[in-house]
């Protein structure tokens, strides 16, 4: 039996940087596909990027499969398919920013198999375009949870 491939379509978005964000996601498996949104009170573009990847992720019910993740993140496509996360976590993200969701990343990553492919963003791939909506809605909505990683780290200063 062939082993399962679920595509994730990926974005974020934040309204200011920082300032409103959301992120939105399609998963697709077979014929089935899942949209998930969330916008969160105070937050950064890249911070919506890769919480979307791991939102995804984590919203996932089969243990363990291939993961097809399409996102328009030159800073999660690099820093994933480069080597550059496994790099920062050797030297303990000294001076990396958005340390606590690289590491969050890491641990619901490890039980996948995953390949990243990037994608132009706001250009002709429906998913990337359908995430875009979805992210930039829930970052308008008001209904916002709390990134409680970046507003200890920032707002406190």
């Amino acid at each position: 039996m062939a082993e399962k491939i679920i595509q994730i379509y990926t974005d974020g978005a934040s309204r200011g940087n920082p300032g409103p964000g959301g992120l939105g996601i399609v998963l697709i498996s077979g014929s089935h596909t899942k949209e998930i949104a969330q916008g969160y009170r105070f937050t950064t573009n890249n911070r919506m990027e890769l919480l979307a990847v791991i939102t995804a992720i984590q919203a996932l019910k089969v243990p363990s499969c291939t993961l097809h993740i399409f996102t328009d993140s030159k800073y999660v496509v690099d820093a994933v398919s480069k080597g550059w996360v496994h790099k920062w976590q050797k030297i303990g993200f000294k001076d990396k920013k958005n340390p606590d969701l690289w590491r969050q990343y890491l641990r619901v990553a490890a039980p996948f198999n995953i390949e990243f492919f990037w994608v132009k963003g706001h250009a002709s791939n429906m998913w990337n375009n359908r995430c875009d909506a979805l992210a930039t809605a829930a970052a308008d909505s008001k209904q916002w949870l709390i990134d409680e990683g970046y507003e200890q780290e920032n707002i406190a200063k």
